[in-house]
Order: C-alpha cells, then sequence, then structure tokens
C-alpha cells in the first residue's frame, strides 16, 4: 500500500495532463486593463511568500535534534511540489471558482480547472492584475500552510503518510476556509470577518491541525526534555527568511502597490519587532536569559498575529498587537509545556494562538480609516461591537472546523498507511530511517 499510493496519485495526475491539455477561453483583447506597478508589485510578492518555506524548513530544522534535520526541512520544502500541482489541476478552482449552489464554502471545480480561463482575464476582486497572478501568488499561501503543521509531529511522522494527509488537509480544511473567506462570494466573506492575509485560513487551521496532530500521534519515546536543537543558526536564518519574505505575505494582500501595501509592510515590521522585544523582555521577568531562540519565535509570533489585521489597523495599533500576541502565546508555551501534549515546535501556542489573538485583536483595532474596503464596521476599541462578535463567531467555527477536521483525517490517514514511525526508526532518527540521508 504505502509504494501504490504515491505511485498512483503520479499516474492520476499525468493522465489528467494528457486528457485535458487546458483550453484557454479568449476574451476580447480590451476585457482586461492591467496596471503594469500592481503587477511588478504582484510578481515581487509571489516570489516573497514563496520564500517563506524554505525559511520556515531552517526556523524548524534547527530547533529538531541533529537526527531529524533533513526530514523536517524536507517536509516543508516537498509542499512546494505536491501543493503546487494540487492547486494547478483543481485546486485554485475549488477556493476561488464560481461559487457552488450559493453556500460560500466551496468553488466549482469546472472554473479554473487545470488554469484554463486565467489568461487575459482579470481577477474579479482586484481587476488590476491577471487571475493567473493571483491564483500563483495565493498558491504560495496554500503552500506554506501544511508546513507549518510540521512541527507539532517532527521527529515521530512517516514521510509518505505525511504527504497523504497534507493532501486529504488541503481539499478538506484550506480550500473551503480560502473560499469562505476570501472569495466575494464566500460565508466569512460576506458575513463581513475581515482576515487580510491569513489569520483563519492559514494559521489558525494550521495551529488547530498541528494540535490534533500532537494529540493523536502522542508523545515520542525519548523525553522532550532532552531535545537539544541541532542548529540555533538555521533557526537564525529562517526567521530572516520568514520576516522578509512576511512583507509579501501581507503586503502584498493589499493586490495592489499603493498606500493600503504600505501601511500593511509597516504594521507587519512593527508588530514582529514588538512581539520580538516583549518575548525576550517576559523572559527576563520570569528569571530567564534573554535567548536567540526566544527572540526569533517571538519575531514570528508576532508577524502571525498582525497577519490578519496588516491592512485594517494603524501602526500605533500593530504595537499592541505585537506585544499582547507575544505575551499570551508565551504563557500558553509555558502551560504546554507542564502538560503531557507533545506539540514538538510549539506550532499550537504560536501559529494557532497567534492567529487567534489576531483576529481577535483585528476586531478590537480595525479602522474604516485605514481601509475603505472595510464595509462591516470600526473595531471594539472605537466604540462598535459588530465586527468583534463576527470575529468571536468565526473563531469558534474555525476552531472547531479545523481541530475536529484534521483529527479525521489523521485518522482516514493511519488507516490508508500508518502514520508513526516504528520505535527503532525514531530513535535511530527520521533522517536515516526515512531518507537514507544524513547532516
Amino acid at each position: 500500500m504505502k509504494k501504490i499510493v504515491p505511485f498512483g496519485i503520479l499516474v492520476i495526475v499525468v493522465i489528467l495532463a494528457l486528457l485535458y491539455p487546458g483550453a484557454q477561453v479568449n476574451p476580447k483583447p480590451d476585457t482586461a486593463k492591467f496596471v503594469g506597478a500592481d503587477v511588478a508589485w504582484m510578481l515581487i510578492s509571489t516570489a516573497l511568500v514563496l520564500l517563506m518555506t524554505p525559511g520556515l524548513a531552517f526556523f524548524y530544522g534547527g530547533m529538531v535534534r541533529k537526527k531529524n534535520v533533513i526530514s523536517t526541512m524536507l517536509q516543508s520544502f516537498v509542499c512546494m511540489g505536491l501543493i503546487t500541482i494540487i492547486w494547478v489541476v483543481f485546486g485554485f478552482s475549488m477556493a476561488f471558482g464560481d461559487d457552488v449552489n450559493g453556500w460560500g464554502i466551496i468553488g466549482n471545480p469546472k472554473s479554473f480547472f487545470m488554469m484554463q480561463n486565467t489568461l487575459g482575464v482579470a481577477w474579479k476582486a482586484s481587476p488590476t492584475i491577471p487571475v493567473i497572478l493571483f491564483a500563483m501568488f495565493q498558491l504560495k499561501f496554500a503552500v506554506i500552510t501544511p508546513a507549518l503543521i510540521t512541527g507539532a509531529f517532527a521527529e515521530r511522522i512517516r514521510f509518505n503518510s505525511y504527504l497523504i494527509f497534507i493532501t486529504l488537509f488541503i481539499v478538506i480544511i484550506y480550500i473551503p476556509l480560502a473560499h469562505a473567506t476570501w472569495h466575494p462570494d464566500g460565508y466569512f466573506f460576506k458575513m463581513g470577518v475581515l482576515d487580510f492575509a491569513g489569520g483563519t485560513v492559514v494559521h489558525m487551521s494550521a495551529g488547530w491541525a498541528a494540535l490534533a496532530s500532537a494529540l493523536y500521534l502522542k508523545k515520542r519515546n525519548e523525553v522532550p526534555e532532552a531535545h537539544t536543537p541541532a542548529r540555533i543558526s538555521y533557526v537564525i536564518l529562517g526567521t530572516g527568511l520568514l520576516w522578509f519574505g512576511w512583507f509579501g505575505f501581507n503586503a502584498g494582500s493589499a493586490l495592489t502597490a499603493g498606500e493600503l501595501a504600505s501601511t500593511a509592510l509597516a504594521t507587519t515590521t512593527t508588530a514582529s519587532a514588538a512581539a520580538a522585544m516583549s518575548w525576550i523582555f517576559f523572559d527576563i521577568l520570569r528569571g530567564k536569559k534573554p535567548s536567540a531562540m526566544g527572540a526569533c519565535i517571538g519575531a514570528v509570533v508576532g508577524l502571525v498575529a498582525v497577519t490578519p489585521a496588516a491592512g485594517y489597523i494603524t501602526v500605533s495599533s500593530s504595537l499592541i498587537v505585537g506585544i499582547v500576541a507575544a505575551v499570551v502565546s508565551n504563557l500558553v508555551v509555558i502551560w504546554r509545556s507542564k502538560t503531557n501534549i507533545d506539540d514538538t515546535l510549539d506550532v499550537f501556542p504560536c501559529h494557532g494562538v497567534g492567529g487567534m489573538m489576531g483576529m481577535l485583536l483585528t476586531g478590537i483595532f480595525a479602522t474604516q480609516s485605514v481601509n475603505s474596503l472595510n464595509t462591516t464596521g470600526n473595531g471594539l476599541f472605537y466604540g462598535e461591537t459588530t465586527l468583534f462578535v463576527k470575529h468571536l463567531i468565526a473563531l469558534v467555527v474555525v476552531s472547531a472546523f479545523a481541530f475536529f477536521g484534521a483529527l479525521l483525517l489523521l485518522k482516514v490517514t493511519d488507516m490508508i498507511s500508518k502514520l508513526r514511525v516504528s520505535e527503532a526508526d525514531e530513535l535511530a532518527g527520521l533522517d536515516m530511517s526515512q531518507h537514507d540521508e544524513e547532516l
């Protein structure tokens, strides 16, 4: 079974590609009026977001033990291959195709199947850029989301089973959330939920799936307290790449080159800086030494928390977002360390909790003076309650959907191909037992 499944997937993709060459619907030459500056900015942003996945590989790879560095990094890198194929064949169409039956949770697989109907056509929510460019930009979000989960089950998952799980995760969990949140006919979009760049779609979904994975796969066989990070320098390098790429993640989500993108860039770097310093200061107050690891984790938590808020809040509010998110996530890391939950790299406290804090803080600090496309209203800080209540509802719904959905997918995957490596393979390290490679 473990050899048949990946081969079968490859055969299916090849057959689809041969049978469906991707015929294009060619509109009249004046159908789309693209703006060169916007196209150029989105091309750069797309490349920046792709850089985040190798950055995450270094970030996670430096945290695990030396015998698991390559396997952990590969789990991120392989997403750039597998998720791209899924996205091109039917993923983008299901996420951003015409809404099916008005439910607001899934798109028509035929809309952009095999990237048809993407040439010479503008994206409906951003008429200055081509659909094909928007599709490639959104692909990079889809790529990094399952990669984020890997930190929770690092050092104990079989690689072939991992490929099956992330395939199911993208199709069953990520795509419906992307459609509901970002498609103009999506359920959360029409409800008025604000998620500028992926607080719910990316970080909450990955964070809750990470918690489900840690609970389902249970603790590693070796005592976690013996865990010694392989390369702190990798963590620092990964953080730098993530921070750099995040400008495309957040500022690129403006979909235009203008003031909104500039504001999103400013709030992004400010929140990350505030969170990095807050994490360090909080550790000092707890009697710990300031550490590179703490600074890097704090910076990433700030980036996570500001993601849904980046294009809706002021720069001064982003300072508060970074500080609050860092302290809350740090407290959850402390709590998690006292439980039997073996979330190897604290993905849930950092990404799950960071994403939830970002959604709540967006509901508090969002202001229409920053983004006129926000038609829901101002946040709680400005005396209005509508937006905050809607964000609370979305937070509960997305949390339940991502957590229980991931548990189900883990069980299904385990039935198809056993998830955990054997105790002997785990003790030997996944680099050798899964890939016959070593650092």
